[in-house]
């Protein structure tokens, strides 16, 4: 039976070989791979005659950091605006380190300190009393164990005093079972990677206890539209052989146009730094533009003759832009009049967004 997304570990399985067979540097206590390999993995590169793809393109020094962050006892904090690869970048971490990405908690609004430290079998306590056989161990708790790396996605997602009954998992390494007068002590190789979502700040901020168990890495925009670009592309590719999209992939120039919208909306300003803009209330990420690009190679596919134009990419563009009716359809108008109606090459994009209003 073939599943729909495959884990990090599944889908690089033959790079993650072909580095732990020609990885010789020195290696953490609990790593399947030394930090210059786990580097190597995230960033490109190769391992004998095995490419290793990039997973990451973008900031080699806050990578870097991260690795070197993880290699000690600190947990790492990945920070950035929505659609920064937080969520790729700590999977394929813990799946080059643990070999293991699936130990994941997911923060929410309804997420409980169950879901942090443990659970109970209520069946089996009520039958055979509290023991660790009718605990029921949270992700976690599970990477304590067996010394591997755990996620936690969203964390200013989560309750305050959720999020606080991290901080003596973090500094002590230990998770106490009062109910069993006992306590779990984490081995050697674990380590928790959170992400956060600097939009989200004001949600559940964080205490200044539990942000000294962290060390943050920030994970920036793409710097330039050609790097965005290389990001879209790649994972327009990857995504369509994952669900096994007929028709073309979408010309560079189309691409080059969405995520140019995207960025000049984003900054409120034209490329050329001429016309100021009024931005949407939404993020405009890099993981949206993707979005944009694979539904227009879906409706090409399926409704069209396979070649993406951007009357494919014009509803998922206006989509991802107009959150908010009233205020983003302000802004997106204007810029399409001001801006996509004058530029020479975009009549196209222009004609194509009008026929949707």
């Amino acid at each position: 039976m073939s599943v729909l997304r495959e884990t990090a570990e599944q889908q690089f399985a033959a790079e993650l070989r072909a580095l732990e067979a020609a990885d010789d540097k020195p290696r953490p206590a609990g790593w399947r791979l030394s930090p210059w390999a786990v580097r190597t993995y995230l960033l490109g590169g190769s391992a004998g005659e095995v490419v290793i793809t990039p997973k990451y393109i973008g900031s080699a020094r806050a990578i870097e950091i991260a690795v070197a962050t993880l290699a000690t006892d600190r947990a790492l904090l990945l920070l950035g605006v929505p659609g920064t690869a937080k969520t790729w970048v700590s999977e394929h971490l813990a799946a080059a380190i643990s070999g293991d990405s699936t130990l994941l908690v997911q923060g929410t609004a309804g997420t409980s300190e169950e879901s942090i430290r443990y659970g109970w079998n209520y069946a089996r306590l009520l039958a055979e009393g509290p023991s660790f056989e009718a605990l029921v161990a949270s992700p976690i708790l599970v990477a304590m164990r067996e010394g591997k790396t755990a996620r936690l996605e969203e964390l200013t997602r989560v309750p305050a005093d959720v999020q606080d009954s991290l901080i003596t998992i973090l500094s002590e390494k230990t998770l106490p079972v009062p109910e069993l007068n006992s306590q779990v002590q984490a081995v050697r190789g674990f380590n928790l990677i959170a992400t956060a979502n600097d939009r989200d700040r004001g949600v559940n901020e964080l205490s200044s206890a539990l942000k000294r168990r962290f060390n943050t890495v920030v994970l920036p925009v793409p710097a330039t539209l050609e790097e965005e670009v290389d990001i879209v592309s790649q994972r327009v590719e990857s995504l369509g052989k994952a669900l096994e999209l007929p028709g073309q992939l979408p010309a560079l120039a189309e691409i080059q146009r969405v995520v140019t919208v995207f960025r000049e909306l984003r900054s409120g300003l034209t490329a050329d730094g001429k016309t100021k803009l009024k931005s949407p209330t939404g993020s405009l990420s890099t993981a949206e533009a993707i979005s944009v690009m694979n539904q227009g190679r879906a409706l090409a596919a399926h409704f069209g003759d396979g070649e993406v134009t951007m009357a494919d990419v014009a509803a998922g563009l206006v989509g991802a832009i107009v959150k908010d009716p009233i205020q983003d359809q302000v802004a997106w108008r204007e810029y399409l009049e001001t801006v996509v109606k004058e530029r020479e090459g975009w009549k196209d994009l222009y004609r194509a967004c009008k026929d949707l209003d």
